[in-house]
């Protein structure tokens, strides 16, 4: 059977539009998804522990949360900030962490829709499904496991323990897959 198909067009700017789409609505589910995670793993934690706690756990906890170590995005933070002549304190850091996640997953999403208008047919035409999971899986690897430890953003992915691992693996694929339907959607309709 002939198929009378338009060979659609690479378009930067629609890319582009799409893919900061996709990064911030996947950014924004991958969050979700992290939270929910957290809170799953505390109320295991806090199963495990119920009946060992005492009144001096609870102060340790409070003290402990204060002096909590800064993540990669306080850190990337507080080095914009004094790029730009500002120190951060800790509780401005852990403010701005989020701007950088978001504006890091944003970006990352626009540059995936542009470079995906140029891509071979046969990855353009892939299920969305295998498209996002490989994204996630790309981005997890070049980001988390490489780029972020390379200037000492976070510990070596030998010193991380394999449930950090899993859990930011698990949190790349759902943003992978959600950034991807959603610049495909919006992409179907620029």
């Amino acid at each position: 059977m002939l198929r009378l198909t338009k060979k659609r067009r690479p378009t930067v700017w629609k890319g582009l539009v799409a893919g900061l789409a996709g990064g911030l609505v996947g950014t924004i589910v991958m969050g979700q998804f992290q939270n929910a995670w957290q809170k799953a793993a505390k109320a295991l934690e806090d199963g495990k522990n119920e009946g060992l706690s005492s009144g001096s756990d609870k102060k340790s906890d409070k003290k402990k949360n204060q002096h909590e170590k800064e993540d990669a995005t306080m850190k990337v933070a507080g080095k914009l900030a004094s790029v730009a002549g500002y120190e951060l304190s800790h509780e401005q850091k852990k403010k701005a962490g989020p701007a950088v996640h978001y504006g890091f997953g944003t970006s990352m999403g626009a540059l995936y829709g542009v470079l995906h208008e140029f891509a071979p047919d046969s990855i353009r035409e892939m299920h969305p499904a295998f498209a996002g999971l490989g994204y996630g899986s790309a981005l997890f690897i070049g980001a988390d496991e490489i780029a972020v430890p390379a200037p000492g953003l976070s510990g070596s992915p030998e010193e991380t323990p394999v449930s950090a691992h899993i859990y930011g693996f698990a949190s790349h694929l759902v943003y992978g897959l959600t950034g991807e339907v959603v610049r495909r959607t919006v992409r179907h309709y620029l």
